[in-house]
């Protein structure tokens, strides 16, 4: 229709039709956009914030392989978050002592970095920290190197009746070698995120100790815990660890292991929140994560091996980030596979499998198959 602009009236009516037609179809728009955003966060809601694995360093002849498998694999199961438990195994500068010309160096990290972040994947260095300090006869590093760090030194030779060692916390020179190191992985890494064990840790407070003896063990490790902490921090890092010292053994009923008997479990209370708790259980599947997400930490689930705990797991965080408490809802992150292998063992585990059960009963075809399971399941659209 033409509209000679020369007539007052009719060319005003046409505009005020215009505008009326302009409206109704943005009022129709939002409608619309309203209706796309309501259906929206349900399927927000079942794409878990992390979906992770957690996996030893790759030897340097292992290298190629781990990039395929950052590459090709991870992608395809949906992983975005590789936690690599390095420790000592990487030829560190910064500290001339722990330089390994065998392990990876920062050229060959930079590799698995930038292969992260072609992916999507979040990259994260790890370093155990308090305990885990030695692994049956032999002792670690970083207490080799540095005897007068050992919180029981002289004691337990060959490692005999003790599971693993500590560092004494208190002592006034372990954090400047410690967070060398640390900052050096981390650079390497182009890490914004950095895992600090703290498993497990059994002998804290000994009774030997001139610094540590007498002291409350909660105390102790929260002050470790703040203290790793603040230094990430400081660097531009959130700190991530393992959540086993702050739990009970008696109250939950867990045991020793996946829970603590020697007085840490109150430094729960006592640490900054920022924290990301691996809350792991490997027989069971407690409704722990709830309890960290309700302490309020971001917290995500670990299993292992059993592929029912995996899943039952993954039950116990869907329901949290599906519950009313919306505060404590956005704290369930996800899920963090733990292998306990080789990275090279790993990957074969992994490529000799179909995803359905296998006979194999080893800790690299188990964890292969949990983690193929899973991983299946967190693809899929939460049931309920």
């Amino acid at each position: 229709m033409f509209i000679r602009a020369d007539n007052p009236r009719l060319w005003r009516a046409f505009r005020l039709l215009a505008v009326a037609v302009m409206l109704l179809g943005a009022a129709g728009f939002d409608s619309a956009h309203a209706a796309v955003g309501k259906a929206r966060p349900k399927k927000t809601a079942d794409r878990l914030p992390v979906r992770g694995i957690h996996l030893r360093a790759p030897a340097k002849t292992d290298l190629q392989t781990a990039l395929d498998f950052i590459r090709d694999v991870l992608p395809k199961e949906g992983v975005n978050t590789l936690i690599l438990e390095f420790n000592y195994e990487f030829d560190y500068q910064s500290r001339p002592e722990f330089a390994n010309p065998r392990a990876l160096n920062k050229a060959d990290v930079e590799q698995l970095a930038a292969a992260c972040r072609a992916r999507n994947i979040e990259l994260i260095p790890q370093i155990n920290c308090l305990g885990h300090q030695s692994s049956s006869r032999t002792t670690g590093k970083l207490l080799r190197l540095h005897p007068e760090f050992d919180e029981t030194p002289g004691k337990y030779p060959e490692n005999k009746d003790i599971y693993c060692r500590s560092y004494c916390p208190l002592h006034p020179d372990v954090h400047e070698v410690l967070f060398d190191l640390m900052d050096e992985l981390a650079a390497a890494c182009n890490a914004k995120s950095f895992h600090v064990g703290m498993d497990e840790v059994f002998i804290l407070a000994d009774p030997d100790c001139p610094r540590c003896k007498g002291r409350n063990p909660a105390d102790l490790f929260a002050g470790e815990v703040e203290r790793l902490r603040d230094h990430l921090r400081s660097r531009g890092c959130r700190m991530w660890m393992w959540g086993d010292r702050f739990l009970d053994a008696k109250t939950t009923g867990l045991g020793r292991w996946e829970a603590a008997d020697n007085g840490t479990a109150p430094a729960v209370d006592r640490v900054p929140k920022d924290i990301v708790i691996c809350d792991w259980h490997y027989e069971k599947a407690p409704d722990t994560p709830r309890y960290f997400a309700e302490k309020g930490f971001d917290v995500v689930a670990c299993p292992w091996r059993k592929s029912n705990v995996a899943l039952d797991q993954l039950a116990h965080i869907r329901a949290i980030r599906g519950g009313a408490d919306k505060a404590v809802a956005s704290r369930a992150l996800g899920m963090v596979q733990t292998t306990w292998c080789g990275f090279g063992a790993f990957v074969q585990a992994y490529q000799a499998q179909t995803g359905s059960p296998t006979p194999v009963k080893n800790n690299a075809a188990e964890a292969a198959q949990c983690f193929r399971t899973l991983f299946a399941a967190i693809r899929q659209p939460n049931p309920k």
